[in-house]
């Protein structure tokens, strides 16, 4: 047997704690010393505190922990549990993360305003582009909505041209079509090809037309983070006494393993007022 304090050492958790379980019934000790009150262990109560600690890891409460554990689960049951439980923390995670950037991307905008933008406008033509093209639905333009949406179209478009043997001859092109009266959006993922449309192909090809002036900036690092950048734009052009009329494009110019070395072309189809 062990005593309390080889018990916890073991176990990885504090003395305090362990005695705190005992007090509520949540883990007793093996033996209690009725003349000193010292506390043993056995080694096999490990997998009962494994079990404690892992369910409060995962967001139970000590009451939940225990009523889980009374209803003696299996191994293969609790398992499972944990991995629900662990799975929708990650997603928990990734929503906040994402609410984190596009609150960074605010603070940006909100401290720059007033200044002349940091980057560049360039005004010029632009070609017109054979796309191999996905489609999918957002439910809005917060990048926590489009992101999921446009990477998963991509991978997917990837993979279908390779099975189709086309290979891309330029940079992937996104643009995006919402209605007035709805918040959904239609995110469109395009790579650059040479080839004919064929009913064989598991994408669409899309012939995007030209365009003959166009207000461009370029982003660099996540598009995450793109929102001073699209701000940006919309103030240039309305001082340039330009409206904006059609769909941006999104160029990616570089697309490092590390988002936040990517650097992307906006690209906002214009005329003058």
């Amino acid at each position: 047997m062990f005593s309390i304090g080889d018990f916890a050492r073991h176990g990885r958790v504090s003395v305090r704690m362990l005695r705190h379980y005992d007090a509520i019934g949540l883990l007793p000790p093996a033996h209690v010393d009725r003349s000193t009150g010292h506390r043993a262990y056995h080694a096999a109560q490990l997998a009962r505190l494994n079990r404690i600690v892992a369910l409060k890891e995962l967001g139970f409460t000590l009451q939940q922990v225990q009523q889980i554990l009374g209803e003696e689960f299996s191994a293969e049951q609790l398992r499972g549990m944990l991995k629900l439980r662990q799975a929708e923390l990650e997603n928990q995670i990734a929503a906040d993360t994402a609410r984190l950037a596009d609150v960074r991307a605010r603070l940006q905008v909100i401290e720059a305003e007033g200044t002349m933008p940091a980057e560049e406008v360039t005004v010029k033509s632009l070609p017109a582009v054979r796309l191999a093209e996905l489609s999918g639905t957002a439910r809005n333009m917060d990048p926590q909505s489009i992101g999921p949406v446009i990477q998963g179209l991509y991978d997917e478009l990837c993979a279908a041209l390779e099975r189709a043997g086309v290979a891309p001859v330029g940079p992937a092109t996104a643009y995006y079509e919402g209605g007035e009266d709805s918040d959904t959006v239609v995110v469109h993922a395009g790579l650059p090809i040479n080839a004919d449309p064929d009913p064989a192909f598991e994408f669409a090809v899309v012939d995007l037309p030209a365009v003959p002036q166009a207000a461009t900036i370029v982003h660099r690092g996540s598009m995450d983070d793109c929102l001073p950048a699209y701000q940006a734009l919309a103030q240039w052009m309305e001082a340039a006494g330009h409206q904006p009329t059609g769909s941006e494009r999104e160029v990616t110019l570089a697309c490092p393993e590390d988002p936040a070395g990517m650097v992307t072309e906006i690209q906002s189809p214009i005329r003058t007022s």
